[in-house]
């Protein structure tokens, strides 16, 4: 049970930082592509053209990444439902009690309104 917890806390941790970095490597390429784009559109010529195409080569980097780690969360979903599965048929009484405490928990908050 100890290593169960172990590695589904871990997995979970690893989850959250890769999320929080997706976020931030989205959002910076996001930001540089639509500074160059906005710079691109006061432009003419050849000029232009160059930047405009760095934007969306910015921007593709950034769906690149996005499907990527979409990938892997995907995988570590897959994960971590096996693991819960594999707990909950270890211990199906533990999982049952559970439920019902949550179950009356939550009877008895949205009885109270």
């Amino acid at each position: 049970m100890i290593d169960t917890n172990i590695r589904t806390n871990g997995t979970s941790a690893a989850v959250n930082h890769n999320l929080d970095n997706v976020q931030s490597d989205v959002k910076t390429l996001v930001k540089d592509a639509q500074s160059l784009l906005t710079a691109a559109a006061s432009l003419t010529g050849e000029k232009a053209e160059e930047m405009r195409a760095r934007g969306m080569q910015l921007l593709d980097q950034a769906m690149g990444k996005g499907k990527e780690y979409q990938g892997q969360a995907m995988v570590r979903g897959k994960e971590l439902a096996h693991t819960a599965d594999v707990y909950v048929k270890d211990n199906p009484w533990r999982t049952i009690a559970a439920a019902a405490s949550v179950g009356l928990l939550v009877g008895v908050i949205l009885g109270r309104k």
